[in-house]
C-alpha cells in the first residue's frame, strides 16, 4: 500500500520531480548534455511544439517530449521542480543563465513599448542600467521611488498610466533600505491595470523573506548568490504563484536563449538543500559582527537590519523578515580614501563584488557594483564615497570580527 502525504520543503527539495529510473538508478540526478532530443513519435513532436509555442497547455500528468536544450532540458526541469519548495507559496519556476538574465526577461515579457514600470531605488546597478539604457529607449517609462517610502510608492502606483510592473528590491542594494512588499502589492492590486509585482529577493530569500506570501506575483533571484553559495557559477531564478506567468517567461527565454546550461543546473540543484544551513550561519555571523562594530570610531554609520533605528524600517523588518541576513553596509568617516584603505587592510574578507558565498567579500559600491549610475542617481540613493558593502560568509565569526576591526582600526 502506497502512503500519500505532503512532504515538508526540506524533503521536497531533495525528492520532488526526480525519478532515479530515468538516471540508470542514480540516487541523485545525472547531467544530461544533449542539445536535441529524439521524439517518441511524429505526433508527440507536433504536440511538444504546440505546447512550447503556447498554442496548447499540457493536460494534467501529460508527459511532453523534450525538443531542444535552448527551450528546456532534463536538468533545467529537475532544478525548476526542486527549487519550488524553498519559496513559500510558489507553484513553478524558470531558471536562467544569470540573475540579470532572469530580471531582464521579466521586463521584456511583461513590459511592452508604451507601458510603465514603477520601481524602488536604489536598484542593483545592472538592473538600473538595463532600465535606463535599453528599456527606456524601447518606449517603456520607468518611475523611481525611494526605497522605504511607502506613501510615495503608493502614490506613484496610483498615478501611473498603462502600468505593467512594480519592481521592489528589498532590502535595497547596498543601502539595505527595506520596502513594504505587502503595501506595494495592495496598491498594485487596486490599480485598474492590475500590474504584476516582482520582488528582487536576492539579499534575504528564500530563507528569510517570503514575497509571494505577502502578495507579490513574482520573486526574482540572482541564484549566483545565496542559492548557489560558492561563487563558482552564474544563475538566475524566477518563481511565481501562477504557473501561467512562468510559462510566459519560458516562452521569452526560448527566444532569447538564456536558459541555464545542464552542468550549472546540476551543480545548483545539489546545493539547494544547504541554502537554509548556510544562510543561518551567515546571518548569525553578521549579527555578531555588526553589533560589535556599530560604535567603532571610524564608522559614521553601520547599517544592518537588526540594528535599524528608524521606526518605519523596524516595522517593515519585523513584519516581513524572519532574520536580518548577512549583509552589513558601513559608511566610513573619510570618504573614498578611508573606504579604499579599509578594503586594502582586510586579510580574511576579500575585496570582490558579488555576495552570498561561503567566503566573506567586501566592495566599494559607488565605484563597482553601482558605477553604472550617474552621480545624481548615486547621491539620490545615498550611495556615498565612504560606503562599503560587506557580505559575511561562514568563517569563524571571531576571526571575521578581528579582521574587520583591524581594518577599521587602520583608519584611526
Amino acid at each position: 500500500m502506497t502512503r500519500k502525504y505532503v512532504v515538508r520543503p526540506e524533503t521536497a527539495v531533495l525528492t520532488r520531480g526526480y525519478d532515479p529510473s530515468l538516471s540508470v538508478g542514480s540516487a541523485r540526478p545525472a547531467v544530461f548534455r544533449s542539445s536535441t532530443y529524439v521524439f517518441s513519435s511524429p505526433e508527440s513532436a507536433a504536440r511538444a511544439f504546440e505546447i512550447a509555442l503556447g498554442k496548447a497547455r499540457p493536460a494534467p500528468g501529460e508527459n511532453v517530449d523534450l525538443i531542444y536544450a535552448r527551450i528546456s532540458h532534463p536538468n533545467a526541469q529537475l532544478l525548476e521542480d526542486q527549487v519550488v519548495p524553498l519559496e513559500r507559496d510558489a507553484t513553478d519556476a524558470a531558471v536562467f543563465n544569470s540573475g540579470m538574465a532572469a530580471i531582464t526577461t521579466v521586463f521584456l515579457t511583461f513590459c511592452p513599448p508604451g507601458s510603465t514600470v514603477v520601481h524602488t531605488s536604489p536598484l542593483y546597478g545592472g538592473t538600473q542600467l538595463f532600465l535606463d539604457a535599453l528599456l527606456t529607449p524601447l518606449g517603456v517609462r520607468a518611475i523611481s521611488v525611494d526605497a522605504g517610502d511607502a506613501k510615495a510608492l503608493d502614490a506613484a502606483i496610483a498615478a501611473a498610466k498603462n502600468l505593467k510592473l512594480v519592481l521592489v528590491e528589498t532590502p535595497a542594494n547596498p543601502t539595505l533600505r527595506m520596502s513594504d512588499i505587502e503595501a506595494a502589492a495592495r496598491a498594485a492590486h487596486a490599480h485598474p491595470d492590475r500590474p504584476l509585482v516582482a520582488v528582487d529577493n536576492t539579499f534575504l530569500g528564500p530563507a528569510f523573506q517570503h514575497p509571494l506570501s505577502l502578495g507579490a506575483d513574482l520573486v526574482c533571484y540572482s541564484a549566483t548568490k545565496y542559492l548557489s553559495g560558492f561563487s563558482d557559477l552564474l544563475a538566475g531564478v524566477v518563481l511565481a504563484k501562477d504557473a501561467e506567468l512562468i510559462g510566459q517567461l519560458r516562452g521569452t527565454r526560448a527566444v532569447l536563449g538564456n536558459i541555464l546550461q545542464p552542468d550549472e543546473c546540476w551543480m545548483l540543484n545539489g546545493r539547494l538543500v544547504t541554502v537554509p544551513l548556510r544562510m543561518n550561519k551567515q546571518s548569525k555571523n553578521a549579527a555578531r559582527i555588526a553589533t560589535a562594530l556599530a560604535d567603532h570610531p571610524a564608522v559614521e554609520e553601520l547599517i544592518y537590519p537588526a540594528l535599524f533605528k528608524d521606526p518605519e524600517q523596524r516595522r517593515i523588518r519585523d513584519k516581513q523578515c524572519d532574520y536580518p541576513g548577512a549583509i552589513i553596509t558601513l559608511s566610513l568617516k573619510g570618504g573614498r580614501p578611508a573606504a579604499f584603505t579599509f578594503l586594502r587592510s582586510l586579510t580574511i574578507a576579500r575585496n570582490a563584488v558579488s555576495l552570498g558565498g561561503v567566503e566573506s567579500l567586501a566592495c566599494h559600491p559607488r565605484t563597482t557594483t553601482h558605477s553604472e549610475l550617474s552621480t545624481a542617481q548615486l547621491d539620490q540613493a545615498g550611495i556615498t564615497e565612504g560606503m562599503v558593502r560587506l557580505s559575511v560568509g561562514i568563517e569563524s565569526w571571531h576571526d571575521l570580527l578581528a579582521d574587520v576591526r583591524a581594518a577599521l582600526d587602520a583608519l584611526l
